[in-house]
């Protein structure tokens, strides 16, 4: 070329270099090339306009992505992108690799992109050199994307802040890996460390609470929305030199400050820095841009998560009460563990309520007190809620003097009330119902007056470790009928012995049915050794694991109900007493009563005298002992008007105890001996006595009877004698 002579043209220059031009338009969907781009890409040496779709089928789906990816990366750095594109024939073969140049521009009002770059032939290096892992070709290629979904599903499955900033700190990036890993936060107009991998403990404190308008790179990201990328000493201390004596003592070679952004919100900035120099290609941005994104939606998750976790925290503990003052010569204690579903707020509730007239009598040894345990259908808000709300009725409604059945007839017509009118409001399909168990306490005598809508029934652990599902009468779930029914049954906790009440979240999770799951709790009840506070953490553990008084978080996350349990003990008597829950005495005893209208009780009085003989030694003695309690019932039934009452005490150590059995009425007509017929359906009870009883006898009472029979542990039964 002489002087002076006009520059050739740029397509003539750039094809002398067997590189070609092209132009990308999004918004049009077309792609412009000129004659050399074309024969690179297979087409006929002339320029020419292709779709995108057609362009794209030009080449390697994956470096398409690629290309696409990258493309959106420089445009928000406002840097050039640079990526290698593998071009395909028809029939899928490689034809050639390419290196494309470019810059595009955004426009932000039509939101399209609009590139013009370079493209240029280059060799495939050899699969295993170093260079055949540079960026976007060969081994390295497929290690990022593989690091990419390894480091993606770590971040999804990270559910809290402190388990999210872990993730990251162990993240291994494919051929570069930062040494040290700041993560900050932004609170009105500073910055927060929010967690830091790589430096000592006070390192941070330079940099908390460091306005947005101090020239420091992280500031810098918050305040403009775009990355920063240091490769060098030199270059940190020229772009920032306030701050740099803060990074220098580091001692690192090359930083990227990138934004952590959700939902086009700039929440943060992460900062990766580096021992040695990265020289920050178009694809190491591309990969840190990735790592960036995902962290910034694991930490929005993990705080969405915890905000909730706190606010229904919060929410539940105002819903549980407190359990009152102490009621001497009881002890009380109480978990309750919501779901770990949604917001973790459920309708299991438990209360103590303190009975008119209780505050006084407390003070000086006595007191009733009402013990309630419920679960509201559900495990959402409405259920919390409608907890609430029944638990403010039975409040009051035990506060009017009202008898448990009252109370709880009271509370089912409110309930069906409450949930019955959303179907009125227009809102048929949430109705509700709830069961519970309401308990009204007298300290002095052990007294308790039970009524149950539908709940699982009390347990009680006697003094000497053995543990008893009580039956009681019970009645349906409140609100399904406004007019229901709940008889009351009468027990009484005998110094030494512990009330158990629980939701069925209790028994039935971990998989297990009403069954397997009340053999797991009835376990743990007959082997603890401790205090009733320590009795209750290990019920709570043998579902889930280590827990407080209310416990959140990961390990509510592994139930499917919630739970409640609530424990009442009575104390043993003497000076020498410790409140244990497992004090071991020779005496075990229980109480039970059969109505004249309540026949079906008998089948409950056998398996309640079964479950308190569950370790005697002689099971024919047990059978034999089972008959004679049912015989003794049912004459009392069949031939009196009264109602009866079993006393069942079990005395002595294990080998040599005595069994002592009562059954005692209000008729004052005496049982006598008959010798029934061949064919005769009555007339065997004493009999059967005097056969299979080592003693026996009938003692009358001024206002009744009482029939009882005993048996001596490992002793063959013999002829009875008569008292």
């Amino acid at each position: 070329m002489r002087t002076g002579e006009p520059l050739p043209p740029v397509e003539d220059v750039l094809a002398s270099l067997s590189t070609g031009l092209w132009h990308w338009d999004t918004a049009a969907e077309l792609v412009t090339v000129d004659a050399e781009t074309a024969r690179l890409l297979g087409l006929p040496s002339e320029p020419t306009t292709l779709t995108q779709s057609r362009a794209r089928s030009l080449f390697h789906p994956v470096d398409w992505n690629e290309n696409t990816s990258i493309t959106q990366l420089a445009a928000a750095e406002g840097t050039l992108g640079e990526v290698r594109l593998r071009i395909m024939d028809e029939q899928g073969g490689i034809v050639r690799t390419v290196r494309s140049r470019f810059r595009p521009m955004f426009d932000r009002e039509e939101r399209v992109y609009r590139v013009t770059g370079t493209l240029q032939e280059v060799s495939e290096p050899t699969p295993g050199t170093p260079a055949g892992r540079t960026a976007v070709t060969g081994d390295w290629r497929r290690s990022r994307e593989a690091f990419l979904l390894d480091a993606g599903r770590a971040l999804a499955e990270a559910r809290s802040t402190a388990e999210v900033l872990r993730v990251a700190a162990g993240l291994s990036m494919p051929g570069f890996s930062p040494d040290g890993l700041a993560v900050f936060g932004v609170e009105g107009d500073r910055l927060t460390i929010i967690g830091h991998h790589g430096q000592q403990p006070g390192d941070e404190n330079p940099f908390s609470h460091m306005s947005l308008e101090t020239d420091y790179p992280a500031a810098e990201v918050v305040r403009t929305g775009r990355a920063v990328y240091l490769s060098s000493p030199e270059a940190y201390r020229a772009r920032y030199p306030v701050t740099w004596p803060l990074a220098q003592h580091f001692d690192r070679q090359s930083w990227a400050f990138l934004p952590l952004t959700v939902a086009g919100r700039t929440m943060g900035a992460w900062m990766a820095g580096f021992a040695y120099p990265v020289a920050f290609t178009p694809d190491e941005r591309s990969v840190l841009t990735t790592v960036a994104r995902m962290l910034a939606q694991a930490l929005s998750r993990a705080g969405v998560t915890e905000s909730e976790r706190e606010l229904t925290d919060g929410l539940q503990r105002s819903m549980l009460p407190t359990l009152g003052p102490r009621i001497p010569g009881m002890t009380i204690a109480a978990r309750y563990v919501p779901t770990g579903g949604g917001l973790q707020v459920g309708g299991d509730w438990y209360d103590m309520i303190p009975l008119p007239g209780g505050t006084s009598r407390t003070e000086s040894g006595g007191g009733r007190f009402a013990l309630v345990i419920g679960d509201v259908q559900g495990h959402d808000v409405r259920a919390a809620g409608l907890m609430g709300q029944l638990r403010i009725a039975l409040r009051a409604y035990a506060s009017e003097g009202h008898r448990p059945d009252a109370v709880l007839s009271r509370a089912s017509r409110f309930l069906n009330g409450m949930t019955y009118g959303s179907v009125e409001d227009g809102d048929p399909t949430d109705t509700r119902f709830a069961t519970c168990l309401y308990i009204e306490a007298d300290p002095v005598t052990g007294v308790l007056e039970v009524a149950r809508a539908g709940h699982p029934e009390p347990a009680i652990r006697m003094a000497d470790g053995t543990v008893l599902a009580r039956r009681t009468e019970g009645g349906l779930p409140l609100g399904i009928d406004p007019d229901a029914d709940y008889p009351t049954t009468r027990i009484v906790l005998e110094p030494g012995e512990t009330l158990m009440l629980c939701t069925d979240g209790l028994i039935e999770t971990g998989g297990h049915d009403f069954e397997t799951g009340w053999k797991r709790v009835r376990t743990i009840l007959e082997t603890h050794e401790g205090d009733l506070e320590e009795l209750a953490d290990a019920l709570v553990q043998a579902v889930h694991g280590p827990s407080s008084h209310h416990t959140t978080g990961p390990l509510a996350d592994r139930r499917e109900d919630d739970i409640a349990v609530l424990l009442l003990s009575r104390q043993g008597e003497g000076p020498d007493h410790d409140d244990t829950v497992n004090p071991r005495p020779t005496v075990r005893r229980t109480m039970l009563s059969v109505a004249q209208a309540e026949p079906q009780r008998v089948g409950f009085a056998r398996q309640h005298l079964r479950e308190l003989l569950h370790d005697w030694s002689s099971a024919d003695q047990v059978d034999s002992a089972v008959l004679l309690l049912s015989e003794t019932l049912t004459n009392v039934l069949v031939h009196t008007d009264a109602d009866a009452l079993l006393l069942a005490e079990v005395h002595g150590e294990a080998g040599t105890r005595r069994l002592r059995i009562e059954v005692t009425d209000t008729s004052d007509d005496l049982p006598h001996k008959r010798r029934p017929g061949e064919l005769a359906s009555s007339g065997r009870g004493l009999m059967l006595i005097e056969l299979l009883a080592d003693r026996w006898g009938v003692d009358p009472r001024g206002d009744g009877k009482s029939i009882w029979f005993e048996f001596h542990e490992l002793h063959e039964p013999s002829a009875g004698t008569s008292d």
